[in-house]
């Protein structure tokens, strides 16, 4: 015999399971519903996408802001449902839609967006990857072309910074240090031509670092014959920029040589060092060589030290033995004014620096360790005349050259 409040009390636990499974199925239902729904409307969305960027109207600003606003959810949506090469692929695809229609002004936010999910969704950089940012990057241009005016301006730097953000990924994500070739040679470009465009007068130090960086990363593609061909459009030097104890910065050319010999060398690329020194000798530079060389260690010709011979015995004291420490460092001493005259010596010291540790073992002090590596090294040593060089060693560095 069983008390009936014993009874009662099974049967609304009884009740409650049974309440209880039927709810749960109810959620279940519901959920269900709820996302076939927001599939649907994300079909709805994707579609509606897909008509607009292959729509004519796709030229009117209006519907180039619509079709960019619904890739921005799509593209952002795919990030977070774990979508990452749909997400590419979509960013991409508006992008170059969007370009090739000429709407360049809206494509660069779109082009922005597909840089940072690469990087946040830690896209591993492929041939194809690189084949599509240089078929966006050829699409911009021919969108760009005979525009000119601030607007034009705003876009192209706009067009730099997206450029910029690529060689980041590439370098956090592909194989190749510093990052791939073929997209640093994009971005050298780019500077150059952005260089070209600004006014003179007002951007000077803008000017200077443009074309900084344009040279210092066609040397990271490793396209030398590039450089001569930016170096040949420049002035020669002038009588003011090669005086003894000129006060002014160096020759623009004669810097910008100097400057992307000391990134080659300081990145183990000798090869193209060489290519670089001789092509300007027989392409750029008007002097004779011989002149040049007897001028670097003369002291009463009222000349300063030429770029083109310290380039010159920079890569043949590389080229030798660690024991050649000294002359390195005496060649540095010699050529210490016009170094610290070059647009921000900082830089131009961690090159020398690193210079120094590679191929002579000179260390740098160790509180200088962590300034190296951040590109701000300092150069141990510099200061003061040191001594000089024999003419005859000199000249029989010089030879091969």
């Amino acid at each position: 015999f069983q008390p009936r409040s014993d009874l009662h009390f099974h049967h609304r636990i009884k009740s409650k399971v049974i309440m209880s499974a039927a709810a749960a199925r109810r959620r279940k239902q519901l959920l269900a519903r709820k996302k076939q729904q927001q599939e649907s409307a994300g079909d709805a969305v994707a579609a509606q996408l897909q008509k607009l960027l292959a729509d004519d109207s796709l030229s009117e600003e209006s519907t180039a802001y619509e079709a960019l606003q619904l890739a921005q959810s799509q593209v952002r949506k795919k990030v977070h449902a774990g979508e990452f090469k749909e997400a590419v692929d979509l960013a991409y695809n508006g992008s170059l839609a969007i370009l090739k229609n000429g709407r360049v002004s809206v494509a660069s936010q779109l082009l922005t967006v597909l840089a940072n999910v690469l990087r946040e969704t830690h896209t591993e950089e492929t041939d194809e990857l690189l084949d599509r940012l240089e078929e966006l990057d050829k699409a911009h241009k021919a969108a760009m072309e005979g525009r000119t005016g601030l607007e034009a301006d705003r876009l192209q730097r706009l067009q730099r910074d997206w450029l910029r953000r690529c060689v980041q990924w590439s370098s956090e994500l592909g194989p190749i240090r510093f990052g791939h070739t073929r997209v640093q040679e994009l971005y050298a470009a780019q500077c150059w031509s952005v260089s070209q465009s600004v006014e003179k007068e007002n951007e000077e130090d803008e000017i200077a670092g443009l074309k900084t960086d344009a040279v210092t990363h066609m040397a990271l593609a490793e396209k030398p014959e590039r450089i001569i061909e930016w170096l040949k459009t420049l002035p020669k030097p002038t009588d003011k920029e090669t005086k003894t104890g000129h006060v002014c910065p160096p020759a623009e050319r004669d810097a910008l040589l100097t400057r992307a010999v000391l990134c080659l060398c300081a990145i183990e690329n000798l090869r193209d060092a060489t290519t670089l020194v001789k092509s300007y000798i027989d392409n750029v530079e008007e002097r004779e060589i011989d002149t040049l060389t007897k001028s670097y260690t003369s002291k009463d010709d009222g000349k300063a030290p030429s770029h083109i011979v310290f380039c010159c015995m920079l890569l043949r004291t590389c080229e030798k033995d660690p024991r050649t420490g000294p002359l390195f460092s005496w060649l540095l001493r010699s050529f210490k004014r016009e170094l610290d005259g070059m647009f921000k010596p900082q830089i131009i010291q961690s090159y020398t620096t690193k210079i120094g540790k590679i191929y002579f073992n000179i260390q740098p002090p160790p509180n200088m360790m962590n300034m190296l590596e951040n590109m701000m090294g300092m150069m141990g040593g510099m200061g003061g005349a040191g001594g000089g060089m024999n003419p005859a060693m000199m000249q029989a560095m010089m030879q091969g050259m």
